[in-house]
């Protein structure tokens, strides 16, 4: 699509201004603010954490990844936070941490993870980094991208107190980012049409629109057009891989690194060549990739959830307000600012800071500019909301949603081969009342592991721990596998979307791979009065159907009682266990309380779980 717009189109490239007037910023409801935040990291963090050798090579000898991660994310953010505030105050009091940061992100040996060291995709990493070789990964893209606003920002006032860094912060940016992009391939760029750059993912958008800020920043008018037909090629790549439904398949949390950067580098793309890529705002497509992360939200910070996706997906904000707007969405438009306004006057809570939130000053700026906009939408919508989102079937992943009375459900057929995949084909989730009933636990911290051939010896990416059966349990205990032909088959979608019937023998391998199991059907219906799921199998042995709850469970005979919050009935149950699962990783913890359930319903050949 975007380069057939870009064929034969007659513009003049045009350098985008990115950095507002110096006295907008004075205006700004969220000016003082700003300050405020920089304050606090002058106080906290005056000077850059350190970035040691036992800190990189701690992934190569033990799998860690966080050593590393760590105080690289903690440096970017307290930059991002800096420049803000600078430019908010504009007194020059903290410009000197302001350099300090520059010059220790212009030193640092690369700009890579030590998880993402590697020249070919999937390729094992490399033990240290190659600094004549720059890899363009998504964090040495973020890097290029702050710096590069950074010094859109402040650059002349950089130079002024350390004369010559906004020279090296620019030389840095073009050598370990620009360059290799025009000279180099990588995998996530996926416009050569080879086999090993597909299937795309997050990386393709997210990179891309990166580059292209720091292009429009460093680059001059006449270099744009490069920059603009290589990236139009990489997202139509990662365009081609959506269905024309938008579903994300790599869950809720991985929308603001898919669709939500594949929204900014279009708008950046627009603004190089005006009237060029307009038109492809009004495509079906973009709306419907918009709108997936308002039919994902279950209520307040709580999302339906599946692969590596937390079930707090984080609050909306400007991106998807502006993105709101470019495809017309009122729904996501009142979602998007009533977010922003709960997280602003504290009445949500804000993300944590970790990992790679909060790195990029664009996303902040856009948002500092864009919250006195919200605050007047989010009290118009208050007055007259939008009509809420409806059930959904999304047949280009095989997820389910369906809202009735107090519940959201989430189905999921599909395959067990999506980005981030957990093996979890024909897994529901439930909430009742604003509140997590039957739940998918996530993903904990990244290790080597998450991503290696160990990565489903993880537990959280078992189907024994999702709300699936396991079959001779208390033997050989088989799961479902990984992989494309590990999929849901004769999915029937009930004509009024309130549930869904699917065959999941194949999740668990061919035939012959769990002996004696060639039919597993599952029905899940959702009525206003609650769920009702009814299992039938041909297998002959016992199976362990797993409910996974943060409810404390209470088993009454062939009930289970999930605290106050429901009731499940069983028939055909031989008997109820119960599990208390400890949760101690800081990812995990960030949604969940220190303690899970597993409930396991054991029967054979036929099981009925009514939920109210």
């Amino acid at each position: 699509m975007l380069c057939e717009l870009l064929a034969g189109a007659a513009f003049v490239p045009q350098r985008p201004t990115l950095a507002p007037p110096d006295g907008a910023w004075r205006s700004l409801p969220g000016a003082a603010r700003l300050a405020a935040a920089g304050d606090a990291v002058l106080t906290a963090a005056p000077r850059p954490a350190g970035l040691p050798l036992s800190a990189w090579l701690a992934f190569a000898q033990t799998g860690d990844r966080a050593a590393y991660e760590g105080p690289y994310f903690a440096r970017r953010r307290a930059l991002c936070t800096l420049a803000l505030a600078e430019c908010a105050a504009g007194t020059g009091r903290y410009l000197p941490a302001i350099a300090g940061y520059v010059w220790a992100l212009c030193e640092e040996t690369a700009w890579q993870l030590p998880a993402h060291n590697t020249y070919l995709r999937d390729a094992p990493q490399l033990p240290l980094p190659d600094p004549a070789r720059p890899v363009i990964d998504l964090f040495a893209a973020e890097t290029g991208a702050l710096l590069a606003m950074v010094h859109a920002l402040l650059g002349r006032r950089l130079d002024a107190f350390a004369p010559g860094l906004a020279r090296r912060l620019r030389a840095e940016v073009r050598r370990r980012v620009l360059r290799p992009y025009r000279t180099r391939h990588f995998w996530w760029m996926a416009d050569t049409g080879a086999a090993q750059d597909t299937p795309v993912c997050n990386w393709t958008p997210w990179c891309t629109r990166n580059v292209l800020l720091a292009a429009a920043v460093l680059e001059p008018a006449r270099a744009l057009p490069f920059y603009l037909q290589k990236a139009a090629k990489s997202l139509d790549s990662f365009l081609s891989a959506y269905g024309a439904d938008g579903c994300c398949d790599e869950g809720a949390q991985y929308y603001s690194h898919a669709a939500l950067t594949f929204a900014g580098a279009l708008e950046l793309m627009c603004r190089m060549a005006p009237g060029v890529f307009e038109p492809a705002w009004r495509e079906g497509k973009l709306r419907n990739m918009a709108e997936y992360i308002l039919h994902m939200h279950a209520a307040g910070p709580w999302y339906l959830n599946f692969a590596d996706c937390s079930p707090k997906a984080g609050p909306r904000g400007a991106q998807e307000y502006l993105f709101a707007k470019r495809v017309g969405s009122a729904a996501l438009a009142a979602l998007a600012a009533a977010d922003l306004v709960q997280v602003l006057d504290g009445e949500a809570a804000a993300p944590a800071p970790e990992g790679p939130d909060g790195i990029n000053l664009y996303e902040k700026m856009q948002a500092a500019f864009a919250e006195q906009e919200m605050r007047a939408a989010a009290a118009r919508f208050a007055q007259s909301p939008p009509p809420p989102p409806g059930d959904r079937w999304y047949p280009s992943v095989g997820v389910l949603v369906v809202r009735r009375g107090g519940y959201v459900l989430g189905a999921k057929a599909g395959c067990n081969a999506d980005s981030h995949n957990h093996n979890d084909t024909g897994s529901v989730t439930l909430y009742k009342n604003g509140r997590p009933l039957l739940i998918d636990v996530g993903v904990g911290t990244y290790t080597r592991d998450t991503f290696g051939p160990r990565r489903y010896t993880i537990w959280t990416m078992q189907s024994g721990w999702h709300n699936l059966p396991e079959f001779d349990p208390d033997g050989a205990a088989y799961q479902q596998l990984p992989g494309p032909e590990a999929r849901a088959g004769d999915v029937r979608v009930d004509d009024d979307l309130g549930g869904l019937s699917l065959e999941l023998a194949a999740a668990y391998g061919p035939p012959g791979t769990v002996p004696g199991l060639a039919a597993y059907r599952r029905t899940v219906r959702l009525a206003p009065a609650g769920l009702a799921l009814h299992d039938v199998t041909d297998y002959p042995g016992t199976v362990a159907l797993t409910l996974m709850s943060a409810e404390a469970p209470a088993v009454q005979g062939g009930a289970v009682l999930f605290g106050t919050l429901a009731r499940a009935e069983t028939a055909g149950a031989q008997r109820i266990t119960v599990e208390a699962v400890p949760v101690t990783d800081a990812r995990l913890r960030a949604a969940w309380p220190e303690t899970l359930y597993r409930t396991r319903v054991y029967f054979t050949k036929e099981l009925t779980v009514k939920i109210v």
